[in-house]
């Protein structure tokens, strides 16, 4: 049985790094809030975002990331739903994103990391309050967060057929709603990565 927990497990044990398990929960917090708003599988949309970059830490080239990871989680059982997906979200597999799971999930990925990078610079280093004018303000600053592909930014969005400035909206609010479980509630640390 795949199960959230299960899934935390095995991105425990491929990623020690906390940011790269943070930027694991950020995505999942956004599948699952994408999942409730077109009526899919919550769960099976959040071991999508909690796994989709499991195997980077240790493979972090292509192709090994995804590959290497496909196979990891092809011998854990899991479903090739969830393995094309994650394998779709890597450009480089020139696999077709032909479902909502696969575009939402290249969606969220790199937004997720840019909303968290502006996050961090704000005073308190908080989430809360964050408005979509100031995020596109950043994105056309290419000095900020450097290693955050724009233009899988802008793709995603037009591949999942939502306006960017309405995908950034959805996503902040999203992340505001779990900002204390990723650190972003101006409070400090976050407050134990839920297993």
């Amino acid at each position: 049985m795949i199960t959230r927990g299960s899934a935390w497990e095995l991105l425990q044990q491929y990623t020690k790094s906390e940011s790269l398990r943070k930027h694991a929960l950020a995505v999942e917090i956004l599948m699952r809030a994408y999942a409730g708003k077109f009526g899919e599988d919550p769960e099976l949309w959040g071991v999508v975002g909690v796994l989709h970059d499991f195997d980077y830490e240790m493979y972090p080239e292509f192709p090994d990331h995804p590959t290497r990871g496909s196979g990891i989680l092809k011998d854990q059982g899991y479903p090739e739903e969830i393995i094309y997906a994650i394998s779709s979200h890597v450009d480089a597999m020139k696999l077709p994103r032909n479902n909502a799971l696969c575009k939402t999930l290249f969606a969220c990925d790199e937004l997720a990391g840019f909303l968290v990078a502006a996050a961090l610079v704000r005073p308190g280093k908080s989430i809360i309050g964050m408005e979509t004018r100031s995020v596109r303000k950043k994105l056309k600053d290419k000095a900020f967060a450097r290693s955050v592909n724009r233009e899988d930014i802008y793709h995603g969005a037009e591949q999942l057929g939502v306006d960017l400035d309405e995908h950034i909206t959805f996503c902040i609010q999203a992340l505001q709603q779990k900002a204390a479980a990723l650190g972003l509630d101006g409070a400090g640390a976050a407050k134990d990565i839920p297993a």
